[in-house]
C-alpha cells in the first residue's frame, strides 16, 4: 500500500483528527430518539460541548500566537493590528446595523472558517500524496460542496429548530421547492467522489486519511444539518469535528516546532504540558463565558453566579462597544487563522 501521508502518525491523526467526527455521528444516531435529544440541552452537555470544546479550542490558538513570544515578535504587526481593526469593525457593524447585522455577520465569518478548516485539512493531507493537479482540485471542489450545499439547504428550509448564534443570524428563505435540486446535486457529488477514489485505488493511489476525512465531513454536514433537525445534534456534530482536530493540530505543530517556541508557550513541553495546555484554555474560556452569561444571558447560574454581581443593563452605545469586546478572541481566531497556518508562515 502506498505510503499514507498522515499529518503527526496514523495513531494522532485517527484518534484527534478523523476519530472525533465518526464518534459525534455514532452518538447522534445512537440518542437520536434519547428524551434528552429534544428538549432544552443539559448542562453536562453544554460544558462538554461548548464550553470545553468550542469555546476552549479558540484560546487554544493563543499556544501558536501571543503565548509564543518568538512567533509575536516575527509578525507583531499582524498580531497587533488584527484584534485593533477587527474591534474597530465590529464596534462599526453594531453601531451602523445594530445587534442583528453584527450577529448575522459573525455568523457567515464563522461558517467560512468552519468550511475553511476542512478544506485545510484535505490540502494537508494532499501535500505529500502522489496525484494530479487535477484530482486535487476536485477534492477541494468535493469539500466546498460538502460543507456549502447544506448550508444552502438550510437557507432555503428555515426555521430550522437550531441555529448558529442566534436566532434569525443566517437569512431565511421559504423555497423549500428547490430542496430536491440541492439533494440531488449532493448525491451526484457523493457519486462522483466515490468514483473519483475508486479509480485512485485501482492506480494505487490510496489516501486513507484524506478519504476519511471528505467522508466523515461529507456526512456530518448532511446529517448534522439536513438530516436531523435538533439542536443538540447539530452542536454536537458542529462543534466535535471542528474543534477537537483544531486543538490537536496546535498541540502538534507546538512539538513539531519544539526548538523554535518561546515564552509561555514553552510550559507545554514540561512533565505535564498536556495538563497545563488543557487547563490554561479552559480556564480562559471559563471565565469568557463568565461574562458572557453574566451580562447577556443568565442562563447558567450553576455556573456563573459568582459572576452575576455584573450589569445587564446597557444603553445601545455601550452595547455597540461591549458585545464587540466580548467576541474579539473568536473574530480574531476566525481572521489569524487564515494567516498561521499558510505554508512558510513560521
Amino acid at each position: 500500500m502506498t505510503k499514507q501521508p498522515w499529518i503527526t502518525n496514523a495513531k494522532t491523526d485517527l484518534l484527534f483528527i478523523i476519530a472525533p467526527t465518526f464518534v459525534a455521528l455514532a452518538l447522534a444516531f445512537v440518542f437520536a430518539q434519547s428524551y434528552f435529544f429534544h428538549e432544552t440541552t443539559p448542562l453536562w452537555a453544554w460544558v462538554v460541548f461548548v464550553l470545553l470544546i468550542d469555546v476552549a479550542h479558540v484560546h487554544s490558538m493563543l499556544f501558536k500566537t501571543y503565548f509564543d513570544a518568538g512567533s509575536f515578535k516575527k509578525h507583531r504587526i499582524l498580531y497587533t493590528l488584527t484584534p485593533l481593526l477587527c474591534y474597530f469593525v465590529f464596534v462599526s457593524i453594531y453601531w451602523l446595523g445594530g445587534s442583528e447585522w453584527f450577529w448575522r455577520i459573525l455568523a457567515y465569518l464563522a461558517v467560512f472558517h468552519f468550511i475553511r478548516q476542512q478544506y485545510g485539512f484535505v490540502r494537508l493531507y494532499n501535500r505529500q500524496h502522489n496525484q494530479s493537479k487535477y484530482l486535487d482540485l476536485f477534492d477541494e471542489i468535493t469539500i466546498y460542496g460538502a460543507t456549502i450545499l447544506p448550508i444552502i439547504h438550510w437557507h432555503l428550509n428555515s426555521p430550522r429548530e437550531f441555529l448558529w448564534f442566534v436566532e434569525q443570524d443566517f437569512y431565511s428563505f421559504t423555497a423549500t421547492n428547490y430542496l430536491p435540486v440541492i439533494n440531488w446535486i449532493y448525491v451526484g457529488l457523493v457519486v462522483l467522489y466515490l468514483i473519483k477514489e475508486s479509480y485512485c485505488m485501482l492506480n494505487h493511489q490510496v489516501n486513507i486519511p484524506r478519504f476519511l476525512l471528505i467522508a466523515g465531513t461529507m456526512a456530518s454536514w448532511y446529517f448534522g444539518i439536513v438530516y436531523f433537525n435538533n439542536d443538540l445534534i447539530f452542536t454536537i456534530l458542529n462543534i466535535v469535528a471542528h474543534g477537537v482536530p483544531y486543538m490537536c493540530l496546535i498541540w502538534v505543530d507546538l512539538h513539531q516546532r519544539k526548538g523554535q517556541v518561546k515564552g509561555f508557550s514553552r510550559l507545554v513541553f514540561s512533565k505535564n504540558g498536556i495538563l497545563f495546555f488543557i487547563a490554561t484554555i479552559v480556564l480562559i474560556a471559563y471565565f469568557e463565558e463568565a461574562i458572557w452569561d453574566a451580562t447577556q444571558w443568565r442562563s447558567y447560574d450553576t455556573l456563573f453566579s459568582w459572576a452575576y454581581f455584573l450589569p445587564t443593563t446597557f444603553s445601545t452605545v455601550a452595547l455597540s462597544f461591549f458585545i464587540p469586546l466580548l467576541a474579539l478572541p473568536q473574530v480574531t481566531h476566525y481572521v489569524l487563522d487564515g494567516f498561521i497556518w499558510k505554508r512558510g508562515f513560521e
